[in-house]
């Protein structure tokens, strides 16, 4: 699995002119999944994300995780995350996990961060979506299952 995590002051996700989530202070997280990846992988994904320290505490430090400063999550489903850009100028998705992969493990991504006391916003997964949000820092992290277990 792959995120791209990025600290915000506010996020949204609009599927047909709709706002389908919407967040304040938090974490706009873009999900991918890969063919091989497993529930193990999720659960390790959310454990990772959600406790990264990357908020500021009282001395400018990143110091302080998202529970720390009451955040919010909005998920949202990116396969383009697989792009295989090696060749040509027209990006490959083959290295993304299809649907009958990709949709359990998203939705257990979501349920992980209501384990860990976060009721996700998100997206609708294969939907068009327009995602806007406020960076903050900007931070932005990209995580790697395969860098993680």
């Amino acid at each position: 699995m792959r995120a791209v995590v990025t600290r915000v002051k506010s996020a949204s996700v609009e599927i047909e002119g709709k706002i389908n989530g919407k967040i304040d202070q938090g974490f706009l997280i873009l999900l991918g999944v890969a063919p091989e990846d497993t529930n193990a992988h999720c659960v390790k994904l959310a454990d990772k994300i959600l406790g990264l320290r990357v908020f500021e505490d009282e001395n400018g430090k990143m110091n302080r995780s998202l529970s720390d400063v009451g955040g919010e999550v909005l998920v949202v489903s990116q396969f383009t995350l697989y792009a295989d850009c090696r060749h040509g100028r027209r990006p490959s998705f083959i290295g993304a996990g299809g649907p009958q992969i990709a949709i359990p493990l998203y939705e257990q991504f979501l349920d992980e961060c209501r384990k860990r006391g976060f009721e996700p916003q998100h997206g609708e997964f294969g939907a068009d979506m327009q995602v806007a949000s406020v960076n903050d820092g900007p931070v932005t992290i990209l995580l790697d299952t395969d860098d993680l277990m």
